[in-house]
């Protein structure tokens, strides 16, 4: 299946789930809870007001080497909207991809997506872990903190 047939299709629409494809086509579907969409509304208005030169998307698809996953948030700088527009799925992850863990996913899916993001061309990685703890990677690997200078701790505590 095409990332474009899933968007279309009338009987995926209003399904209370994130839904991704994996590297062969078929659907993976994630549940979705309210307290991870308001963590999604959250983090994108912080971004929104302390990086001024961009704009932050919730729920942004991403096609990767494994299919198309979708960023809980990501944010675009105002030369990537330029460069890419909105296209769906971007070709090229943004410059931040931030996943907010669910019960249903796994350390070891995360760990993948982090790497997925960065080898889409992301230049940052956060991932939100259930406990309030914020991971951050990049090329080099894990980061004490992002280099945005950015702390999600009043949020996600």
């Amino acid at each position: 299946m095409q990332w474009s047939e899933l968007i279309d299709n009338p009987y995926l629409k209003d399904l209370p789930f994130k839904i991704e494809l994996n590297r062969y086509g078929k659907i993976e579907m994630t549940p979705a809870s309210n307290k991870h969409g308001r963590l999604q509304s959250l983090i994108g208005a912080l971004l929104e007001r302390k990086l001024k030169k961009g704009e932050a998307l919730v729920e942004c698809s991403i096609q990767t080497t494994e299919g198309v996953k979708v960023a809980d948030v990501a944010w675009c700088s105002k030369a990537f909207i330029k460069q890419y527009d909105y296209q769906t799925p971007y070709s090229h992850a943004p410059e931040l991809c931030i996943e907010i863990v669910s019960p249903s996913n796994s350390k070891e899916e995360m760990t993948n997506k982090v790497q997925l993001y960065l080898q889409a061309g992301a230049e940052e990685v956060w991932i939100i872990w259930e406990n309030g703890r914020v991971d951050y990677y990049d090329n080099t690997g894990k980061l004490a903190q992002s280099r945005h200078g950015i702390s999600l701790k009043p949020i996600v505590n």
